[in-house]
């Protein structure tokens, strides 16, 4: 596949992270895979447990020139030196977000499966938007975001798309042409070598 074509890698966090440890996976993770932006999403709902996670990404991610976004918590981005949102909930808080982040702030947000919340994410702001799954998981209500989402999306709307949740490699080959990023995490971080694992998923890539 011609490097222009090829959709980039946008990195999801696990749900958990251990901090002894994280730093380096992810260091050798970015050492060794061109990836565009790692997304910080936690379960945790401890401000000092994010926190300490977003230094530790962040510092990691930006020694490398990759940026960080964090999942919804958008007042902790500017506090601690990340460079946007990933928001959850359609368009419904892009503008607040962007008011106080500014307009240099990257900020994103889930949609679903709905391509009516993407073009009114799009109209208000979105930096770029993601539907999912694309593959059998639990994200959002489960329903996959069909395929024709993103071809006519990406065909129609200039706001960059992302697809996500429940990737193969036979998806990843799939989805390629008609997607501008490729959102991975849950796929990989299961696996005893994260790294082998997100090797082996975008092999098709090229």
């Amino acid at each position: 596949m011609a490097a222009e074509d090829r959709p980039q890698i946008y990195l999801i966090s696990p749900a958990e992270i251990d901090l002894e440890s994280f730093p380096d996976h992810l260091a050798r993770m970015l050492d060794a895979v061109d990836i565009a932006c790692v997304r910080l999403a936690l379960a945790a709902r401890d401000e000092d447990t994010i926190g300490r996670a977003a230094d530790a990404v962040r510092a990691v991610a930006h020694e490398r020139d990759v940026a960080v976004v964090i999942e919804t918590h958008f007042r902790m981005a500017e506090r601690h030196g990340l460079d946007g949102v990933h928001l959850t909930d359609g368009a419904k808080t892009i503008r607040e977000a962007r008011k106080l982040l500014g307009t240099d702030a990257i900020i994103g947000t889930f949609c679903g499966i709905s391509r009516h919340d993407g073009m009114n994410a799009g109209e208000a702001g979105a930096d770029y938007v993601a539907f999912g799954p694309v593959g059998a998981t639990a994200l959002g209500t489960g329903l996959p975001a069909d395929r024709e989402l993103f071809a006519w999306w990406s065909e129609m709307i200039e706001v960059p798309v992302v697809a996500e949740g429940g990737l193969t490699d036979a998806l990843v080959l799939d989805y390629a042409a008609i997607t501008d990023f490729l959102g991975i995490g849950q796929e990989i971080w299961r696996s005893d070598d994260p790294l082998a694992a997100l090797k082996k998923l975008i092999a098709p890539l090229g």
